[in-house]
């Protein structure tokens, strides 16, 4: 079992830049793709972005691309997600998650681990 602890959400205006990160601890980060998804006030949980088990595969959904990036770091066990250009309908609950295998998914239930979650605030 895998344990994963988001870190860098906050309160940020319209157009600013926040770098998420994610640690992982237990089970091993690097034989496994990770994502990250988020979840609005009312809305379900999405998918953002995923990364590969080495980095190979990146994905991002069209309603970031341009904006945010996935990138991850596997001496430091750590996933982030860089976002730029924040807006008022990014602001949600982010949350990291570990895929069951090397590859990244769109589903949800593909991933066997989870974050608490941090928040992130756009403010207009």
């Amino acid at each position: 079992q895998v344990q994963l602890v988001e870190s860098g959400g906050g309160l940020v205006q319209a157009g600013g830049s926040l770098r998420l990160s994610c640690a992982a601890s237990g089970r091993s980060f690097s034989s496994y793709g990770m994502g990250w998804f988020r979840q609005a006030l009312g809305k379900e949980r999405e998918f953002v972005a995923g990364i590969s088990w080495r980095g190979g595969s990146l994905y991002h959904a069209d309603s970031v691309k341009g904006r945010f990036t996935i990138s991850r770091d596997n001496a430091k066990n750590t996933v982030y997600l860089q976002m730029n250009s924040l807006k008022p309908e990014d602001t949600a609950v982010y949350y990291c998650a570990q895929s069951q295998g090397i590859s990244w998914s769109r589903d949800q239930s593909d991933y066997a681990s989870w974050g608490q979650g941090t928040q992130v605030t756009v403010s207009s």
